[in-house]
C-alpha cells in the first residue's frame, strides 16, 4: 500500500524557506522503527504521523500524532504540530479558522489555523512556561567558550533554563551571533549541568536566534519549542512587553530564513502561557510505494 504525505515549509511566508516537514495522515499502522526509517529516508528535519481526527464538544478536532527527527522520536516539537494542523485544515477544505487538539505520546497541545493568501497561518498554545535555574556567574565564561563566544559578546542578562515542554538554556548575546557554534564534544553534558537539554543563543537586540543539535553538526532552521521559551525569557526580564506579539527570526545562517510570531501572556512575573505561530507554505505531495520492512 502506498503511503501518501504532504511536504510543507513551516515559519515560511513562501516555499523553500522556513523549516521543512513531511506530514503523513492516516498512514497504516507503523512501528516506531518504521516511522524513524521513513524520516531518515525523506531527510526532512522532522516528520509527523497523524490521524485524520474526531470532532470534540468544544468545537476543536482531536488527532493523535507522533514526531520523529533523524535520530529518534520526540516528546514535543513546535513546527511539526503547526505544519500538521495546516495539512489537516487543507484536507477539510474549510475557508474559516479551525481549532485542533493534538495528542502526542506525552503531551497534548492546542493549535489554531486559518487560510491566508499564500497558504496557512498556525498558532500553538505552548501553555505555562517554567523559568528554571540560571548559570552561576563563574560558569558563564565556560558556557560562552563552548559556543565559540567571547565573554564580551554576552548580554547583561542571566543565562537561564526555560521550558515549555523542552528545557532550553537561553544564552543572551549582543554580538557574535554569526560566529556562534558548538565547539565542545561534551556540550550535552555542559548544558545538562544546569538542567537543560539544549542551548539557544539569542541576540536580544536583533531578536534573532540560533540552535544546534548538541553534537554541533546540524543547525536547526526554526525551533518552535524554543520560541516559547524565548518569549517567556524576554518577557520575564523586561525586554519585551507581555500580551504583545513580537517577531523572532532564525535560520538565516542555515540558508533558510524563518519568522516566528511569539506572544507571552500574563504578568512578567506570572506568565500563564506563551503562543508561538507562523506562516505555513504548502510545497509538494508525495507517496512511498511501500512501508519499510
Amino acid at each position: 500500500m502506498a503511503l501518501h504525505y504532504r511536504h510543507v515549509d513551516v515559519f515560511a511566508e513562501r516555499a523553500y524557506t522556513g523549516n521543512s516537514l513531511a506530514v503523513f495522515v492516516d498512514a497504516p499502522d507503523l512501528t516506531a522503527a518504521q516511522m524513524l526509517t521513513i524520516t531518515q529516508e525523506l531527510r526532512h528535519f522532522e516528520t509527523i504521523f497523524v490521524t485524520d481526527g474526531e470532532a470534540r464538544e468544544d468545537g476543536s478536532t482531536e488527532v493523535r500524532a507522533r514526531v520523529f527527527d533523524l535520530a529518534e522520536e520526540l516528546d514535543f516539537a513546535g513546527h511539526p504540530v503547526l505544519g500538521a494542523a495546516c495539512v489537516l485544515h487543507e484536507r477539510t477544505g474549510a475557508t474559516g479558522p479551525r481549532r485542533w487538539t493534538i495528542r502526542l505520546p506525552r503531551r497534548t497541545v492546542e493549535v489554531t489555523t486559518r487560510p491566508t493568501a499564500t497558504g496557512y497561518h498556525a498558532e500553538l498554545d505552548q501553555g505555562l512556561p517554567e523559568l528554571l535555574g540560571t548559570v552561576p556567574d563563574d560558569d558563564r565564561p565556560e558556557v560562552a567558550a563552548a559556543l565559540n563566544l567571547p565573554v564580551a559578546a554576552l548580554a547583561d542578562l542571566p543565562m537561564q533554563v526555560v521550558s515549555t515542554g523542552l528545557r532550553y538554556l537561553v544564552v543572551p548575546v549582543v554580538a557574535g551571533l554569526a560566529e556562534a557554534r558548538i565547539v565542545r564534544d561534551d556540550f550535552a553534558e555542559v548544558v545538562g549541568r544546569y538542567g537543560a537539554q539544549f542551548a539557544y543563543v539569542l541576540d536580544v537586540e536583533a531578536v534573532e536566534g540560533r540552535r544546534w543539535n548538541n553534537d554541533g553538526v546540524l543547525e536547526d532552521v526554526a525551533t518552535g519549542s524554543a520560541a516559547g521559551c524565548v518569549g517567556a525569557y524576554l518577557a520575564r526580564h523586561g525586554v519585551v512587553p507581555t500580551d504583545t506579539e513580537f517577531l523572532l527570526r532564525q535560520g538565516r545562517f542555515a540558508g533558510r530564513p524563518s519568522s516566528l510570531t511569539v506572544l507571552p501572556q500574563g504578568r512578567a512575573d506570572a506568565l500563564h502561557n506563551v503562543r508561538v505561530g507562523g506562516a505555513v507554505s504548502m510545497v509538494a505531495r508525495g507517496s512511498l510505494d511501500a512501508a519499510p520492512a
